[in-house]
């Protein structure tokens, strides 16, 4: 019987993940489906009672917002990656049980590596955000070495309690801090990269034409790194293009963490390229 494979999400129509999981899926010639499961905040704990049984044939699933904090209360056992980041995107079920894993974090560095040739190592960092994949990024790039990290976000108290656990495994320097200000233009002028977390910029958004910074904000010699993947180009990207900043898109971290999660289902090798080449045909027929 196929086995299958999904993600949830509040909303979900706009995912990309069904487009590229099945590509690899076909490039593998495996029995699965990856399908895309749209569960309000309300359903999570009756959808995760599904997918315990055998006769759901889920063999696991993806995790996006708003629930990559939420689904964790539901698991049975988080890797090291998940309990650092207080925050799971990826499950797997094996013998019943249900093991949350974070792949936010490692497609994130891995992406930062392949695509740009950048190293957090003693860099100075802003993380714009500080949800679920903003904890995955910061823990990852905390692992890799980063001399300081600035978070900004709307609520600054949502940004200190990820401040707080980060320091309980690293002892960097990191502050909190609103997401517009004196304080968030100082920290970006000094930053050796700046990722942008949030959902401002994405299509369809409240806040689809905001940047959180100008060209005049931006170093030049900064790598910027949009978490948004829809549309191609962001109104941050825009900016951090005008004022000479290398500029990453979201596509790179959504295949590669993608990737790590196929690895951890399947036990086969992601093929990356043929990801890349499902998503970003995707993306051109949703945008056209």
């Amino acid at each position: 019987m196929t086995k299958r494979l999904g993600i949830i999400g509040y909303p979900i129509k706009h995912s990309m993940s069904p487009a590229f999981q099945n590509a690899a899926i076909r490039h593998h010639g495996l029995d699965m489906t990856y399908e895309a499961w749209e569960v309000p905040m309300t359903g999570v704990r009756e959808f995760v009672a599904e997918v315990r049984t055998e006769q759901s044939n889920i063999l696991g699933f993806n995790v996006t917002v708003p629930h990559k904090e939420m689904v964790m209360e539901y698991v049975d056992e988080l890797s090291p990656e998940a309990k650092r980041a207080q925050a799971v995107n990826t499950i797997m079920k094996r013998d019943g049980r249900l093991f949350g894993h974070n792949t936010d974090g490692l497609g994130f560095v891995r992406a930062l590596k392949e695509e740009a040739g950048f190293s957090a190592a003693g860099k100075r960092v802003l993380i714009l955000g500080a949800g679920g994949a903003a904890r995955g990024v910061v823990m990852a790039l905390a692992s890799e070495g980063m001399a300081s990290v600035a978070i900004a976000n709307r609520t600054v108290d949502r940004a200190k309690r990820l401040v707080k656990d980060l320091k309980q495994g690293w002892k960097g320097e990191a502050r909190a801090i609103g997401l517009s200000g004196e304080e968030m233009e100082e920290e970006a002028s000094q930053a050796d990269l700046i990722v942008q977390c949030t959902t401002m910029g994405m299509l369809h958004g409240g806040a689809e034409r905001e940047s959180a910074l100008s060209r005049e904000q931006i170093p030049s010699g900064a790598v910027v790194y949009e978490l948004v993947y829809n549309p191609p180009v962001t109104p941050l990207m825009q900016e951090a293009s005008k004022s000479g900043a290398r500029v990453l898109g979201g596509l790179s971290m959504l295949i590669y963490q993608g990737a790590v999660a196929f690895e951890l289902w399947t036990g086969k090798p992601a093929p990356v390229d043929v990801m890349f080449k499902a998503a970003r045909k995707a993306l051109m027929e949703r945008t056209s």
